[in-house]
């Protein structure tokens, strides 16, 4: 597998870690004028990220219609931003669906894919996932394959149910395109605690397994009611965190950011 090149890396790549990452999706908590008075608030939040010990990269998932402040507020801050969802198509009859293209085309680098809220309440399968990472990565875009088992189990288990997921939808994945797994256990999305260390140590072996036998460069985050801490008890098995509400409030954000540039 390649080396994850840097947002904003120059010169010749050297063989290092993956850098750090932290990703936010608002899902669909915020309106369009609480959307963008918190996409200026993660603006700020760029003097932060230039001034932590280590690089951390850093995106935020907003609804469509906030694409355009996310354009506006955070061009050249440091600060990614993407879409929570994509179609697997480039053009034609799809009423309401938006395509890979027209994402590239507001500045978006990411989008999300296979989020377990997808998969359950809209009936995506693998085969949609891998449509949709196909159409992301062929774009341009950097999928961020969400998977994870939908209830507790052992970690060989789990790691057998969510490795069913991301095969399928790195198969979708351009040759050496850049691409995130978001490990999120169903059953610890929107929980009173993440899913407990050696579970997602287990797990996270298993999918970094999966991205070696691939031709992506990729990064493995971790997903379901992360926080400060997290990370800590994390180190070594995952490259980054994915946050939901804990991030509403940009001082949360801002204290994992901390947290996870100091290793």
């Amino acid at each position: 597998m390649s080396d994850v090149i840097p947002e904003n890396a120059t010169g010749t790549a050297v063989h290092a870690a993956p850098r750090p990452l932290v990703g936010v999706s608002l899902k669909l908590y915020f309106g369009l004028a609480e959307t963008r008075a918190w996409l200026a608030e993660v603006a700020a939040l760029g003097k932060v990220l230039a001034g932590l010990p280590r690089p951390v990269d850093l995106f935020v998932l907003p609804s469509f219609p906030a694409l355009a402040d996310a354009r506006e507020l955070l061009t050249g801050t440091g600060v990614g931003y993407g879409a929570q969802d994509v179609h697997w198509a480039d053009r034609g009859a799809w009423t309401g669906e938006v395509s890979a293209g027209m994402l590239a085309e507001t500045g978006a680098r990411y989008v999300e894919v296979g989020h377990a809220e997808r998969r359950r309440h809209f009936g995506e399968t693998d085969q949609i996932v891998a449509a949709k990472t196909r159409a992301a990565t062929a774009a341009g875009l950097i999928p961020v394959i969400c998977a994870g088992e939908r209830h507790a189990a052992d970690p060989a288990a789990a790691a057998e149910e969510t490795l069913t997921q991301v095969r399928a939808a790195l198969a979708g994945a351009a040759p050496g395109s850049e691409v995130i797994v978001a490990y999120e256990p169903v059953w610890a999305i929107g929980a009173g605690a993440p899913a407990p260390a050696r579970h997602v140590r287990a797990v996270a072996t298993a999918l970094r397994g999966a991205l070696r036998a691939h031709d992506v460069r990729g990064r493995l985050i971790y997903g379901g009611t992360a926080g400060p801490g997290t990370y800590r008890e994390l180190a070594g098995a995952v490259d980054g965190l994915f946050l939901g509400r804990l991030a509403h409030d940009t001082a949360g954000l801002r204290a994992v950011l901390d947290e996870i540039a100091r290793g």
